[in-house]
């Protein structure tokens, strides 16, 4: 086994240690989101609010949306703007390289 064989392993390892340990510590923890949290403060600091806006697409389709449609709807923002993000990158490297070179 190579020296950069052994790394590679090493490093596999360590990733897969480092996923796993989060779970064992946390098991029996309760996950929410931030959503979720804020709506327990705001009912707990005035029992009796009521929202003044909605949601753009629960007014449209008249109701709220599956879970793993919004999950949907997040990744591909996500996506989209690391898209973005990235190409912005990718073009000031190459115009500072091509710039060198011209």
């Amino acid at each position: 086994m190579s020296k950069n064989t052994k790394i590679i392993v090493a490093l596999i390892l360590v990733c897969v240690v480092m996923t796993v340990i989060p779970f064992v510590i946390s098991s029996g923890s309760k996950f929410g989101g931030a959503d979720d949290a804020a709506g327990a403060i705001v009912e707990e600091l005035s029992p009796g609010y009521e929202p003044w806006a909605a949601p753009i697409l629960e007014t449209i389709l008249g109701g709220e949306l599956p879970g793993e449609t919004e999950s949907l709807l997040f990744c591909l923002q996500a996506a989209i703007g690391s898209g973005i993000l990235f190409y912005c990158f990718g073009f000031l490297v190459a115009r500072k390289k091509y710039l060198k070179e011209g």
